[in-house]
């Protein structure tokens, strides 16, 4: 079974940063205090749960910034990214919000791509890795 759900960080805390710390510290080796940049508790966040172990997860600051999307590996490719996007635009919608953003990282520029988001600017880098702007219109 695949649960996916609107969640305060304080109800979910360890879950999401377990998901996170595993996908972006050990998997991409992005410094702990980079991870961790004390705007959790003012985030709207997801948590996908499969079977009843939380899976991925992602969050989006007031503004309409989406960041921090992570699924564990063994699960990518399962539309469960998606899934997790769906849901935070969902949120905005139902937050007034007219549009979305996010910074992607290059490898993951056609994901967002085929989710409706466009580029703009120049690539950037973010904790050692090249980055782009990316912007949706709700």
């Amino acid at each position: 079974m695949i649960l996916i759900c609107q969640t305060q960080y304080s109800d979910n805390e360890s879950n999401i940063k377990a998901i996170r710390h595993t996908v972006f510290v050990t998997g991409q080796n992005v410094p702990e205090e980079l991870e961790t940049d004390g705007k959790d508790p003012d985030c709207y966040h997801v948590i996908l749960i499969k079977d009843d172990n939380p899976i991925g997860t992602g969050r989006m600051e007031k503004d309409g910034h989406i960041g921090r999307i992570a699924v564990l590996e063994e699960f990518r490719g399962m539309n469960f990214g998606t899934m997790i996007m769906n849901k935070l635009e969902e949120i905005a919608l139902n937050n007034g919000l007219d549009h979305v953003y996010l910074n992607s990282q290059r490898h993951a520029i056609p994901f967002y791509i085929k989710l409706g988001y466009e580029a703009t600017g120049d690539y950037f880098y973010e904790a050692g890795i090249e980055h782009r702007k990316m912007i949706k219109k709700l």
